[in-house]
């Protein structure tokens, strides 16, 4: 198609060809299925609680999808334009009173940001500003991000060690895989807490509570 792209890493396709068409549509598969699969984990997450505690009610916070293309209308250069807003490793983040945020009570303060650490780190939630409107088209990480690939993770840490570190420190993880502990390390992820200060700094979303892990279970 003729388009010079800043990075060797980067790939994009005219939005109204063939090809374009194409990955939006395989995208939007991916994103019904990660919306069905997170209803399902829900649900049997609640099932569990219930099967143990009878009066136990857990209430979903906020259902929110991440590394999405959607179509959106972000103001450049003083005028509202019509975009496909790229989010990899971000996610959302629209400020208070934004006309896309269906309910009213999120209108009112601004979209919930859920930053997750690693098994043994907190994860935190923010909300989204109206400063991040104009710095990143509504956007924020989704994450603090790895430090070092699965692979390094893997040979610098053993799994059943973490499984143990992490249980003295009041954290229980079931995994059926050791090696699968390995490469999530908390060591293997830069440190969430930096990466909130940097976020709630910039602007680009505020902080508003912190959450220590109890139970980590991976797939």
């Amino acid at each position: 198609h003729g388009i010079r792209l800043p990075d060797r890493e980067l790939a994009c396709a005219p939005i109204a060809s063939q090809l374009g068409a194409s990955y939006l549509g395989a995208m939007r598969a991916g994103i019904n299925c990660a919306l069905a699969n997170r209803q399902i984990l829900t649900h049997l997450t609640r099932k569990a609680f219930a099967d143990i505690f009878s009066d136990a009610r857990l209430t979903l916070l906020y259902d929110v999808s991440h590394n999405t293309c959607k179509h959106e209308t972000q103001v450049v250069d003083g005028r509202p334009r019509s975009l496909f807003v790229h989010r990899k490793g971000a996610t959302r983040a629209l400020g208070p009173g934004h006309p896309d945020l269906p309910d009213d009570r999120l209108r009112a303060v601004g979209q919930p940001v859920l930053i997750g650490g690693s098994m043994g780190t907190g994860s935190y939630i923010l909300a989204g500003t109206g400063a991040s409107e104009t710095l990143a088209f509504s956007s924020a990480c989704h994450g603090a991000g790895r430090a070092m690939s699965r692979r390094q993770a893997s040979r610098r840490w053993h799994g059943r060690e973490l499984v143990e570190d992490l249980e003295g420190r009041g954290v229980l993880v079931r995994s059926p895989s050791l090696r699968g502990v390995a490469e999530e390390a908390p060591g293997a992820y830069k440190d969430v807490g930096r990466v909130v200060d940097a976020a709630d700094a910039a602007g680009l979303s505020r902080k508003v509570a912190r959450l220590e892990p109890l139970v980590c279970v991976k797939g």
